[in-house]
């Protein structure tokens, strides 16, 4: 398996943890003499594109509120007993699932979905109490995640729960409550900034325009992406990823207007440099995607999977010391990420530490993002155990 050229890798910034910032929506101004949207160069989409249901309550999750959680929710008060069913296993029984960005009912249909799903329902179902509702963008270190040639930037979002004055009797339910479906180890000491509705509704459209993306629709990703701008227009992570489904539909000229957008609110923005130089390339002007590239260096001296494609490299040409090297430099800075600890064991294996290799694919399925991951890496364990216990 050979790894993608660096050059030839797009980011995005994918909100199923994520951050940005917004005020009041406005009309998306288009350059004099440069538009940036271009209707008529894609088909129709191939499914609804709309924001409107996103926190759309169903009458199951009226049900559950009304029947099944009701005794809870009058004897421990509002806020507390809809908390309480949210982290409580023998209750709700969320599954986090990085799979697809769902909206609030979906998600409690499902019972899974990814941080800002579980975030939308959990807000839908507040609102339906009446609790009052603030939305978080945390200040982290983003995390990098790839599928083919799209590189993910993920972010974190969560919210707080408000009290209600008729609840100030119930159980002391006085104060606000964050709620954050992070374990408790990574949000301790957290700083955040508020963001409106309307971003978290842009973030959710920007989801799915970067799903839609990982599909090969096209049609599907634009859509998403002009919707995502039409509910937050200062939403900058929206702009790059209608740069990149510009880029990939073969738009150069209108990517370059995407990703300018970007570094002219955001100059420092690493994922549209890197796309800007890209596009650079692109249209031939190699100085000028030289030149980003090295502006790109001097604010992240390491790209992300820079060691994990020279590790698939050495893979290739059947050098699994180095290799089982460069994986181990990219866990080093990376624990969190599944493939680099599946690829560091199969380097492990190769060199014949079994030990070391069950440990690292023990460690890429319970850090699996999705159900089809996990059980990938499930299997994969189970064909080394049974190999190995001959």
């Amino acid at each position: 398996m050979s790894a993608p050229s660096s050059k030839a890798l797009l980011a995005l910034l994918l909100a199923g943890l994520l951050g940005a910032c917004a005020g009041t929506p406005t009309a998306i101004v288009e350059q004099p003499g440069a538009p940036l949207f271009a209707d008529a160069r894609f088909g129709p989409p191939t499914e609804q594109i709309s924001t409107d249901r996103v926190f759309e309550v169903s009458d199951a999750m009226r049900r559950y509120l009304q029947a099944d959680i009701a005794s809870q929710l009058r004897s421990e008060g509002t806020k507390n007993g809809l908390i309480k069913a949210l982290y409580q296993k023998s209750q709700l029984k969320l599954e986090y699932d990085a799979r697809m960005t769902k909206t609030a009912a979906e998600t409690f249909a499902t019972r899974s979905g990814n941080c800002l799903s579980l975030v939308i329902m959990t807000a839908a179902l507040a609102r339906e109490l009446r609790l009052p509702v603030y939305y978080q963008s945390a200040i982290l270190d983003e995390t990098w995640s790839r599928t083919g040639s799209l590189l993910f930037a993920s972010g974190h979002v969560n919210l707080t729960l408000g009290h209600r004055n008729l609840d100030g009797g119930v159980n002391r339910d006085l104060k606000s409550t964050t709620i954050d479906f992070l374990p408790p180890e990574e949000t301790r000491g957290m700083r955040t900034r508020a963001i409106e509705e309307e971003t978290v509704i842009a973030m959710y459209a920007n989801n799915r325009a970067a799903e839609a993306l990982v599909g090969g629709r096209l049609d599907d990703a634009y859509a998403w992406a002009r919707e995502a701008l039409r509910r937050d227009p200062s939403f900058m992570s929206a702009f790059n990823t209608l740069g990149v489904v510009y880029l990939r539909h073969g738009d150069v000229d209108l990517a370059s207007r995407a990703f300018e957008r970007v570094l002219a609110a955001e100059p420092s923005n690493t994922r549209a440099l890197a796309n800007m130089a890209e596009t650079r390339e692109r249209q031939g002007r190699a100085d000028d995607a030289a030149a980003l590239r090295t502006r790109l260096a001097k604010i992240e001296s390491t790209p992300p999977f820079h060691f994990f494609n020279l590790g698939m490299a050495a893979m290739k040409r059947q050098d699994y010391r180095s290799a089982r090297d460069f994986f181990a430099r990219d866990v080093a800075r990376a624990d969190y990420y599944h493939e680099f600890h599946f690829w560091l064991g199969v380097a492990d294996w190769q060199l014949g530490d079994l030990d070391a290799a069950r440990k690292h694919l023990e460690t890429a399925m319970a850090s699996s993002t999705t159900r089809g991951q996990h059980d990938l890496y499930a299997a994969k364990l189970d064909w080394l155990q049974a190999h190995t216990s001959r």
